[in-house]
């Protein structure tokens, strides 16, 4: 490459997944690639190929099926190493030609740049990432696909499914309107991947990594739904961890808006108890004492539960992390598969060691998900441990609030102010108290999925 820009272009490009949809091709893998030839006799693989091309469609998308997935590894530079057969069929190149070719041979010129500037920018920290990327085999058919990229010894290994859901679609149409940002406002890639990522959270979700979570399951979960099987438990268990995490979180923002009040009241405790008790009493010391109970508690709110470093505004990420990590293994073992399901020779890719570095992506990957899972675990402790305080908390401003009550109640002027305000800290505890059973009850439904 001529520069350290174009280099990197290549090697986003050449780690974007590729996808696509299913043409008028045959109904199956084994139907596209022919019967298939002994290993190492490629006179049948030859005519496997010469079949497969003659039922490629003229236009429109590339034959590529929804039982199908397939992966490429690629150098540090993105440089294809190898990939299965159905890459290499769908993108309609001999082996030949693909191995030794940077990866952006498939690029199409409808991608956003910004997209793979985030791309790289992710894996090139040792990060894995997923999207939607619309690529163009060698005879000019698209194919759309879904696929996660994670580093693969001293380079990257991309692995696809064919995407189904209508999210695809509300992406296809958000990278046409990025093309057209980056064409008509001179965007730069990064400047294109931070307005992606705008927009993204536009739709709800508060960082690309989330999006990418959410992506991937509703792939799957679409892919099984079109291929008659039943729901991936797994799958099923993790969105439902997430829609308790996200409801965690709301409920989290109500205790910040309800011990916002807290603050408030004590002030107000003290301006009525100085009119009844101008000289000072036990409505005076018991709003003090009050004040200064508040005071604690919400410093210890504001420690332990508000800020995104917490456990409750952390757990959702985690979640999702967790999510899309699981989803990634089950594809990189479905590409373990369908690899030992093809009878074509690979040219010179080594069948075994590509297998042995699917596997070992995927067991690696497994003890990243099940660390992740235990962290879910401490995380849901020490939200439950935090209730517990914050529940002792709210006792002893309970008990406080009583005996002003109590007082208030010798008085014969005045007492109605008081009253007031006893309501109004008796309504907050309560509220308080209500979620924060509900919190106790989704961090428990969480505790409990992951056992």
């Amino acid at each position: 490459m001529d520069t350290v820009e174009s280099w990197d272009n290549d090697i986003a490009e050449s780690v974007a997944p590729a996808g696509a949809e299913a043409g008028d091709g045959p109904d199956t893998a084994e139907e596209a690639a022919g019967d298939g030839p002994p290993d190492g006799d490629t006179s049948g693989a030859r005519s496997g190929d010469d079949r497969a091309r003659a039922a490629r469609p003229q236009h429109g998308e590339a034959p590529f099926q929804l039982d199908e997935v397939f992966f490429s590894r690629t150098d540090a530079r993105g440089v294809i190493r190898a990939g299965n057969n159905v890459f290499r069929r769908v993108a309609d190149y001999d082996w030949d030609a693909m191995l030794g070719a940077p990866h952006k041979v498939i690029r199409h010129p409808d991608m956003p740049k910004g997209l793979f500037w985030l791309f790289w920018d992710r894996i090139k920290r040792g990060e894995t990432i997923g999207a939607y990327v619309r690529n163009r085999a060698r005879d000019g058919l698209s194919y759309w696909v879904f696929a996660v990229a994670m580093p693969c010894g001293d380079g990257y290994l991309s692995a696809r499914i064919k995407p189904t859901s209508e999210l695809r679609d509300q992406v296809e149409e958000l990278y046409a309107e990025q093309v057209r940002q980056e064409r008509d406002q001179g965007l730069s890639p990064q400047d294109s991947a931070a307005w992606m990522q705008e927009r993204i959270a536009a739709m709800g979700f508060p960082d690309y990594p989330r999006f990418a979570a959410h992506a991937l399951s509703e792939e799957l979960m679409a892919r099984d739904a079109g291929l008659g099987l039943g729901q991936d438990q797994c799958i099923g268990g993790f969105r439902t961890m997430l829609d308790c995490a996200e409801s965690l979180k709301s409920e989290t923002d109500m205790l910040v808006r309800e011990f916002a009040m807290t603050e408030i009241i004590p002030h107000n405790m003290r301006v009525i108890a100085s009119r009844l008790e101008p000289n000072g009493g036990p409505i005076s010391t018991l709003s003090t004492n009050y004040g200064g109970m508040s005071r604690e508690m919400s410093r210890w709110f504001q420690t332990n539960v508000v800020g995104e470093s917490s456990n409750f505004g952390s757990i959702e990420g985690t979640v999702s992390e967790s999510m899309f990590i699981e989803c990634m293994v089950r594809l990189l073992n479905e590409c373990a598969r369908q690899l030992d399901t093809e009878r074509h020779a690979l040219g010179p890719v080594d069948l075994k060691a590509e297998r042995g570095y699917l596997d070992g992506l995927a067991t690696d990957y497994r003890a990243k998900a099940r660390a992740r899972q235990d962290q879910l675990a401490e995380e849901t402790r020490r939200i439950l441990d935090a209730c517990k305080k914050m529940n002792r908390h709210i006792l002893g401003l309970s008990t406080t609030r009583v005996m002003c009550k109590i007082e208030g109640a010798r008085l014969y002027e005045g007492r109605e102010s008081l009253n007031d305000i006893i309501g109004e800290l008796n309504g907050i505890q309560q509220r308080i108290r209500a979620s924060l059973a509900r919190i106790e009850d989704l961090s428990g439904t969480i505790r409990g999925l992951l056992t």
